[in-house]
């Protein structure tokens, strides 16, 4: 069995990140999605505004049909090690340095590493514009 996981925040779940878990699926039998811990966002990133709590942002990520699993994560490159899987799946925004952290540590460990595009015409950052304007 071939696992695939991939990690983010998914506080304004959208179509691109239904698509990023439905190509993400196609790479293997089972899908992990791991959501970042709010506190731990709050912790480094102050006064961010979050919507909803990591337990609702679990839920919905775990209502995809896409989903086969939903874990907690704070550090992508520490928790990485502690989650058995075969492919890690990123976005090509994904580039701070945990995560280049991250894919040292798969290339170094034999996991796969895959980025997937982003999907075109639709992201958080445009949802919140959107929304501050009207």
């Amino acid at each position: 069995m071939k696992t695939v996981l991939t990690f983010g925040v998914y506080d304004m779940l959208h179509i691109g990140h239904i698509l990023l878990f439905k190509r993400a699926k196609e790479l293997g039998d089972k899908l992990i999605v791991a959501v970042q811990d709010g506190d731990f966002i709050l912790k480094y990133k102050p006064g961010t505004k979050m919507i909803y709590s990591t337990e609702e942002r679990a839920f919905m990520v775990s209502a995809v049909k896409y989903v086969d699993e939903v874990v907690i994560y704070k550090d992508v490159d520490v928790d990485i090690r502690n989650i058995d899987f075969d492919v890690f799946v990123k976005g090509p925004d994904q580039k701070h340095e945990g995560f280049q952290r991250a894919v040292k540590w798969c290339e170094e460990n034999g996991k796969e590493v895959k980025v997937l595009a982003r999907t075109e015409g639709i992201s958080s950052t445009m949802l919140r514009e959107y929304c501050r304007d009207k």
